[in-house]
């Protein structure tokens, strides 16, 4: 039973890019928000997005943000790549946490942070928004509650244009510690072990292709592999992100096969079902690029802005966790430990990717170590020079 007596909350938001404003925008709206902080390096964006929130306080200091009295939770927005400085911070502060997933890009870190929030006892999630959606929801609740029989294979295959890619490989000092998998086949992978918690995985066997985004970035185009469970079950999963500009969907399209020994479920997650094309250069989506003249309508996992206001499962799920945190309200957000088994997936579908070889599951962080990610990301970079 949700608490009848609401607790205040005091915010503060680390990183002011889109999901910082989508969901600042979101939390100015609460009755229960009393407060809301603002860490953001660059001061132009701080002042823009702390106007549009309504931000009491802006600092370019996280540290300093955590330091006020005032707060009691935060959301961690910043890039992927930078979120273990400030997770540690807040987990020490011991604040409740919304984070951007993944916990961290690499596998130690990983770690180091779940222990972190483990041992503080903070209440921390990890924002799988497309568990908020009602088709992830209801697919949910037919394999939850048996409609399928038994669950003996899962397909699920990602298309994104490259805009994706290329703005990840841009903002990172590090290309080797990304890839598709990490940093967006993630989410498809989240929606899959949601629907078969039930069961374990035990071994993944991959391959990855680099011949459109190696040359440009050093960067992975696409991964496809198959997970094996205990009771020999099958996921089989491909991503790419190296479609081209042009490629109508803003940012995702999935699809998702499901089939179980009662029954089978097909989900149409490609946003084919509203196509905009026109004469003037698109907005939409995670990088906007001019020469995009045709959109599938939807396919920004946030959600859409629409008369001012985000509408969708971001939204959703930003006023979920505000209710989880005011009223002890139980909500279906990722938890900590979740999201750095998905890490773990991911990046067991790398190793057995770049090594060539099926990968027994669980991995541990020696068993992906930085130094055999950095030799894989001297290789497409080498071949360019040549």
């Amino acid at each position: 039973m949700a608490r009848k007596n609401p607790s205040r909350i005091g915010l503060a938001i680390v990183g002011g890019g889109r999901v910082g404003l989508f969901r600042g925008a979101v939390v100015a709206r609460h009755p229960q928000v009393d407060f809301i902080g603002l860490a953001e390096t660059k001061p132009d964006r701080a002042k823009e997005v702390a106007t549009a929130i309504g931000a009491d306080f802006v600092t370019a200091d996280y540290r300093e943000l955590f330091a006020r009295p005032e707060v009691t939770a935060a959301i961690i927005a910043t890039d992927e790549h930078l979120h273990v400085g400030p997770i540690l911070a807040a987990a020490e502060r011991g604040l409740a946490l919304l984070i951007e997933k993944p916990l961290a890009t690499n596998l130690s870190e990983s770690e180091r942070v779940l222990a972190a929030i483990e041992s503080s006892g903070v209440d921390a999630v990890v924002g799988y928004t497309q568990r908020f959606r009602r088709r992830w929801l209801a697919a949910k609740e037919k394999v939850r509650t048996g409609a399928l029989g038994d669950v003996t294979l899962v397909t699920s295959r990602a298309f994104m244009n490259r805009l994706v890619a290329l703005d990840n490989y841009k903002r990172t000092d590090n290309p080797a510690s990304i890839s598709p998998m990490v940093i967006s086949g993630t989410h498809a992978l989240d929606i899959v072990m949601w629907l078969m918690e039930a069961k374990r995985p035990v071994e993944v066997y991959a391959r990855s292709i680099d011949k459109a985004l190696g040359p440009l970035c050093a960067g992975i185009d696409a991964t496809a592999g198959m997970i094996t469970f205990a009771d020999g079950s099958l996921y089989h999963a491909s991503i790419s992100w190296a479609l081209p500009v042009v490629w109508p969907a803003a940012v995702y399209s999935l699809d998702v096969g499901i089939v179980g020994t009662e029954g089978v479920l097909t989900i149409d997650d490609t946003h084919r079902d509203m196509v905009l094309a026109t004469t003037a250069a698109q907005a939409e989506g995670y990088a906007p690029d001019s020469t995009r003249r045709v959109d599938f309508l939807g396919s920004y996992p946030p959600g859409d802005v629409a008369l001012g206001e985000l509408r969708g499962p971001m939204r959703e799920e930003t006023e979920s966790w505000l209710n989880r945190l005011a009223m002890k309200a139980a909500t279906q957000h990722a938890t900590a430990a979740e999201a750095h088994d998905r890490l773990m997936l991911t990046k067991a579908f790398d190793l057995s990717a770049r090594e060539k070889r099926a990968i027994a599951l669980p991995i541990r962080a020696g068993d992906a170590d930085d130094s055999r990610e950095e030799a894989r990301a001297e290789l497409p970079a080498a071949r360019a020079a040549r």
